[in-house]
């Protein structure tokens, strides 16, 4: 008698940590991109297709800003995205929750852009954003479910035009941590290096790639250095790293000139953002 009680003790005690996880958490059943406006609108889908009238740099010069915000949880996030953004023509953001604050941050200053709706925490979308002042040509979400918290990381494919006649091909990619071994982590970078691997013009690969392990390392510059891509060299470089010295975010590169890239500290976030300047290729006649 005993024995049973302490079974079903057991299975009620699991049932409602289920039904906890499932009242807290929303997992998209398909990767889910959702189409985010200066009025705060959101359309759900998995690929977007537009028709932009503007490029996405300005004479020649591309600026972008990297950063895993941190979902928002620190106070002074508004007044450094606000600093660190003045400048960009392209947001690539990690770890950015859908709340009304942000929403309202993106109305304020004009932005367009999509995110990959990776999960939703008592009805807010998660994932990785991209903001700029037109809206991509193109834009796929992609998600990797963590293997242990079950949790999908997220990443975005995207394309813009250029005044150089050519389009830009960028992903911002939240790559999966909680691994073991490193076939997960392959998993998700082969699915956008593969989208990568046959663009011909400028590409810019960056994010939180959790690269915490000389494994991790391997895959990834291996995997990259076959496209052909370079990684930035930041100074200052504050980027945060794991124990061992090795750095979580990343900047990649093909098909542009590197200006400038640094990452200054700062305490909105658990990340440091990645700043950096491009000059495009000659126009293309």
């Amino acid at each position: 008698m005993r024995k049973r009680y302490l079974f079903f003790s057991s299975l009620l005690l699991i049932g409602s940590g289920v039904s906890s996880f499932l009242t807290i958490f929303s997992v998209p059943k398909h990767p889910q991109l959702l189409t985010v406006n200066e009025e705060g609108e959101e359309q759900p889908l998995v690929c977007y297709q537009g028709h932009p009238q503007q490029t996405l740099d300005r004479d020649g010069e591309l600026n972008l800003l990297v950063w895993n915000i941190y979902k928002q949880n620190r106070a002074a996030w508004s007044d450094a995205l606000t600093g660190y953004s003045s400048e960009a023509d392209l947001l690539l953001l990690q770890e950015a929750s859908m709340n009304e604050p942000l929403k309202q941050w993106i109305s304020q200053h004009n932005w367009d852009g999509a995110q990959a709706n990776a999960f939703r925490v008592l009805g807010e979308s998660t994932g990785v954003l991209n903001l700029s002042k037109l809206m991509p040509s193109l834009a796929c979400a992609y998600t990797e479910v963590e293997p242990w918290l079950r949790l999908p990381k997220s990443g975005i494919y995207a394309e813009y035009p250029l005044s150089s006649g050519e389009t830009l091909a960028s992903v911002n990619l939240h790559a999966v941590n909680f691994t073991y071994g490193t076939a997960e982590y392959e998993a998700q970078l082969n699915r956008l290096l593969d989208r990568l691997a046959h663009h011909r013009g400028p590409i810019i690969l960056a994010g939180d790639f959790n690269s915490w392990s000389s494994r991790r390392m391997h895959v990834l510059t291996h995997a990259l250095s076959e496209i052909g891509l370079r990684e930035v060299a930041f100074e200052p470089d504050n980027r945060i790293t794991f124990f061992n010295g090795l750095p979580l975010d990343h900047v990649f590169y093909r098909g542009l000139t590197l200006r400038s890239a640094q990452v200054p500290k700062t305490e909105a976030s658990d990340h440091n953002p990645m700043l950096v300047s491009f000059t495009l290729p000659a126009k293309r006649h």
